[in-house]
């Protein structure tokens, strides 16, 4: 098993790329090939490859995971088999949620990731900081990630807002196109019950608040280019639809940076498929990665991979049912085990980590029935 740690932690210096799908499969492919030349010279010397290769990851992982998938299919390198789970594949279309006010649980750290992540690679997310963060927060925000500090650290010294993503008092849009402020003044309201359920809705009002990590001037820009330029998934979701493979197509022309670079490295973008078999692992109500936006784009992008067996998708939230049902009962079970023990409000904190042992355990079962 090889399990290569990302650039920008441990002993590595630099920045750590997120969600930057070329460089992160460019350091899967360099850390396969430097494992199967040391395999040799191991403890076991008489350990042997024998050509099959399973790719997995959770997460952050997951989407490391399919991005090394697409690289190496796209160079001819032979993949058996793969098992990305609950990653962030539908960057554009997760985005867009997100800056429409469906914020996620540990968004307030995503987002330093990612635009320092993509201003080193892109340069085009911002000028200065203060063009994107909030005064209360933009100085060394660029930095401030990884850090050797422990998350509950930089809450409590004020160098990350533990929740707020964005400002409690809703901003308007003053594009002076109708259609268009119309459209995002809509989505810029901070999301409430109805159309939402009531926990959805406390879900994402947590994601508001004073002070603020985002500015309003450039989650407008945002919002008012994503009404322009849409991206269809997003809309989809945003409005109540089941998506097709007839309505998930990436956003035209993106204007802002950063939908650009969610663009460039949307699990979408290229028009590839799976040629060997994946199983995408996830969690209908999962509040970090949204199980709905990413999976269910990406399955909905593979409609005929998905109907011929090719890819495989596992909801943990499902009822329970085929060979994945134990792994589904487990899983349920014991988060209701911990919204009675912790609460619901305390437990859906965890939610994103207790579903990971069960994708892994569902990835080695899928690996082990593979030839």
């Amino acid at each position: 098993m090889v399990a290569p740690n990302y650039e920008g932690y441990d002993i590595s210096t630099g920045y750590h790329p997120y969600l930057n799908a070329a460089v992160n499969a460019e350091d899967m492919e360099d850390a396969l090939t430097a494992a199967r030349a040391a395999l040799p010279h191991t403890f076991t010397p008489q350990t042997t490859d024998d050509g099959k290769l399973f790719i997995t990851g959770y997460s952050e992982g997951g989407y490391v995971a399919m991005a090394t998938v697409k690289a190496m299919q796209a160079a001819g390198e032979p993949v058996t088999a793969s098992a990305p789970s609950s990653g962030p594949y539908a960057l554009e279309g997760l985005g867009d949620l997100i800056f429409f006010g469906q914020v996620d649980i540990g968004s307030t750290v995503f987002a330093p990731l990612i635009t320092t992540s993509y201003q080193n690679a892109y340069h085009n997310v911002y000028n200065q900081t203060t063009d994107v963060y909030s005064s209360t927060y933009a100085t060394g925000i660029d930095t401030l990630l990884p850090s050797p500090e422990s998350l509950t650290t930089l809450f409590s010294s004020g160098k990350l807002p533990e929740a707020a993503l964005f400002d409690s008092t809703t901003p308007t849009s003053s594009t002076g196109v109708a259609q268009i402020d119309a459209g995002a003044d809509a989505l810029l309201a901070e999301p409430a019950s109805p159309p939402y359920s009531a926990s959805e809705a406390a879900l994402f009002d947590a994601g508001f608040g004073n002070p603020y990590l985002i500015n309003n001037t450039y989650r407008v820009q945002y919002v008012d280019d994503a009404v322009e330029n849409p991206d269809e998934a997003a809309m989809t979701v945003i409005h109540g639809g089941t998506l097709n493979s007839g309505d998930i197509a990436l956003a035209a022309t993106p204007a802002i940076g950063l939908r650009q670079d969610f663009q460039l490295n949307d699990m979408r973008n290229g028009g590839w498929a799976p040629e060997e078999p994946m199983l995408m692992c996830g969690a209908d109500q999962d509040p970090t990665v949204f199980f709905e936006i990413d999976t269910g784009t990406m399955a909905a992008e593979w409609s005929t991979q998905v109907q011929e067996g090719l890819v495989s998708v596992l909801d943990l939230d499902a009822t329970p049912s085929g060979p994945y049902a134990p792994l589904q009962q487990g899983f349920q079970s014991t988060y209701d085990a911990m919204v009675s023990a912790e609460g619901a409000s305390t437990a859906i904190q965890s939610f994103h980590g207790t579903e990971a042992p069960f994708c892994m355990v569902a990835a080695r079962d899928f690996f082990a029935q593979v030839p």
